[in-house]
């Protein structure tokens, strides 16, 4: 079966090229599934392992191809030099190579390579949304497609509640996972309604992802996308207050008084009789003081992908004093910098800072600066999205997990691509005035003519 999997993926890619070359006007369906596809892909099997390592502790599991993977690759090939001035390439890039480089330390390079393999596809997914995400009527349908997948985890989490399950993970495997890939839907579908748009299906994306990140009672997840609503309704205010936007604020204190019980509720039942606001637990700490032991030994990194099994080969989890059970001694340090910096040495601690960083301070000038251009609210979505990410990632690690960074390439490209064609336009309007100015001295010079020759013919 793996091998009837890896041809229907490989032959996907011919055929969405020749639809997408021969249909153009369909490619509203095709940004539709870019946003809907990372949170379905597991749920209905939608890709194929050319090298597969099931057991294997580490987040990258093998040489993994996905239908979105074809989807973004046919994307790109019929899109006109969708690589042209691209913002945040470089800085993309940077983290690739630091990965790659990564590779030469290692104890085991092939599993590291299959993380600098998952870079590639993240990257061309990037470039993909880029593409056509300056387009306002593209980046609605790349909406639809985020609303859908909401919609659909919101329902497989409302069963699995009803089931009986006290932390609901959607098809994600994991309610951590779950719960930072709906940053990337609540905050971008949250600013487009801010925009003005009234389409239902983005209002009820909003509110299933809402319920979805109640449902999985992760503290993280549930506080940090409290803080983004907040951060991204001061700032789309600040940006442009508007009668609508304030409309929209109010709209959404009545929804959060139906999620927010939800979720209190479920943390209760989580928790018990013990606090869900205490600070660090001990087992956290323990992961950190194997992290920093790990990156202090070795500062280009262990290789990426290799945490779990040098911490527990080297005895870094021993003496650290992480618990000695499977769930603690084959899990990641829960913190993404340590994480990275442990794996991938300052080469990749710092790569990593800039690819957070760089887009969220290009996405909030081109929101400030812009602040007419309706595209603006939408960045700032994408762009607060990215920041609570990446504040989120000083106590997660599940950033580095494929399907996460699938939803991080869909909001960086947000921002690439309206940045990029925003520039387009702008050199367009000023190449049209130059030629009109240019014409301008031809034009008064032939009325001059005619008025003169008017003047000669009369009697």
């Amino acid at each position: 079966m793996r091998i009837v999997g890896i041809i229907l993926v490989i032959l996907s890619l011919p055929v969405l090229i020749a639809w997408l070359r021969r249909y153009p006007q369909q490619r509203k369906w095709a940004y539709l599934g870019v946003g809907l596809l990372p949170f379905i892909i597991s749920a209905f099997n939608l890709d194929a392992a050319f090298i597969n390592w099931e057991g294997w502790p580490g987040y990258a599991k093998g040489l993994v191809v996905s239908l979105l993977d074809t989807l973004a690759l046919a994307i790109l090939v019929t899109s006109k030099a969708p690589f042209r001035k691209l913002p945040f390439i470089g800085v993309f890039l940077l983290y690739l190579v630091a990965a790659i480089l990564s590779v030469a330390v290692s104890t085991l390079p092939v599993s590291s390579t299959f993380y600098a393999f998952q870079l590639v596809r993240v990257f061309i997914l990037f470039v993909a949304v880029a593409s056509f995400a300056g387009t306002p009527g593209a980046m609605r349908w790349l909406c639809f497609g985020l609303a859908l997948g909401a919609v659909f985890q919101a329902v497989v989490t409302i069963d699995q509640r009803l089931s009986g399950a006290i932390q609901a993970t959607g098809t994600m495997g994991h309610q951590n996972l779950l719960g930072l890939m709906l940053h990337f839907v609540t905050l971008p579908l949250l600013a487009l309604l801010l925009a003005g748009e009234r389409n239902k299906l983005i209002m009820i994306g909003v509110l299933s992802a809402l319920i979805a990140v109640a449902l999985g009672v992760s503290r993280g997840a549930i506080a940090f996308v409290g803080i983004g609503i907040l951060l991204l309704f001061v700032l789309s205010l600040a940006r442009r207050p508007t009668a609508h936007k304030w409309k929209i604020t109010g709209l959404a204190v009545l929804a959060m008084t139906v999620v927010v019980p939800v979720g209190i509720s479920s943390l209760h039942e989580r928790f018990g009789g013990r606090s869900a606001y205490e600070g660090p637990d001990g087992e956290r700490q323990a992961f950190e003081r194997a992290a920093t032991a790990m990156w202090r030994d070795h500062p280009m990194g262990v290789g990426a992908n290799q945490y779990v099994v040098t911490a527990n080969a080297e005895g870094y989890s021993e003496r650290a004093g992480v618990i000695w059970n499977y769930a603690s001694r084959s899990t990641n340090v829960h913190n993404m910098y340590l994480l990275t910096a442990a794996e991938m040495g300052w080469a990749g601690l710092i790569s990593l800072i800039l690819l957070f960083a760089w887009p969220v301070l290009r996405g909030l000038h081109f929101a400030f600066r812009y602040r007419k251009d309706p595209r603006g609210d939408v960045v700032l979505g994408a762009t607060v999205a990215i920041f609570v990410t990446a504040v989120h990632g000083l106590v997660e690690w599940i950033f580095v997990t494929g399907h996460a960074q699938y939803v991080f390439a869909i909001a960086m490209g947000i921002v690439a691509g309206s940045i990029r064609q925003y520039h387009r336009e702008a050199r367009l309007r000023s190449h049209a005035a130059s030629g009109r100015a240019a014409t301008l001295p031809q034009k008064v010079a032939a009325s001059r003519a005619r008025s003169m020759h008017a003047v000669a013919e009369r009697p």
